[in-house]
Parts: structure tokens; C-alpha cells; sequence
């Protein structure tokens, strides 16, 4: 994050194991990557098929954009 604008989203983990959640994964977690660096925020639709993988993505965005703003 540069000032108050995102520079760089990635995923750093994200749920795995069984076929069903690594294939919504491999086509979920790409869009939202850059559906949140369009909008540079949390704010972020809903991956058709993908509602789990997209809930928890926002929140964790959220979470690390909220920490970033504490720890200006």
C-alpha cells in the first residue's frame, strides 16, 4: 500500500486439500486479486460459484487493509 492506495494484492494462503476447493480456488482467488486492485478496496462482488472463497477473501482484505491503516 503507497499512501492510501493498493500497489500489490497477493494471496498468501488460502484453504486447500480437496479437488472441489482447489479448483473453485484456481478460478476464484485470480479474480479477486484483481477485482481488489481495481477497486482498491474490500468492497468486492461475489465469484459466481465461489461465494465461501470470495466471503473469506474479503474479510481477510479488510482485516489486512485495516491493519495497514493502524500501523500508519
Amino acid at each position: 500500500m503507497l499512501g492510501s492506495r493498493l500497489t500489490q494484492v497477493r494471496t498468501l494462503q488460502h484453504p486447500s486439500g480437496d479437488g472441489q476447493t482447489d479448483r473453485i480456488n484456481s478460478y476464484a482467488v485470480p479474480q479477486l486479486e484483481q477485482e481488489a486492485m481495481k477497486a482498491g478496496n474490500a468492497h468486492l462482488d461475489t465469484v459466481s460459484g465461489a461465494t465461501f472463497t470470495s466471503q473469506g477473501y474479503r474479510q481477510s482484505l479488510q482485516s489486512a487493509l485495516d491493519a495497514a491503516h493502524g500501523a500508519r
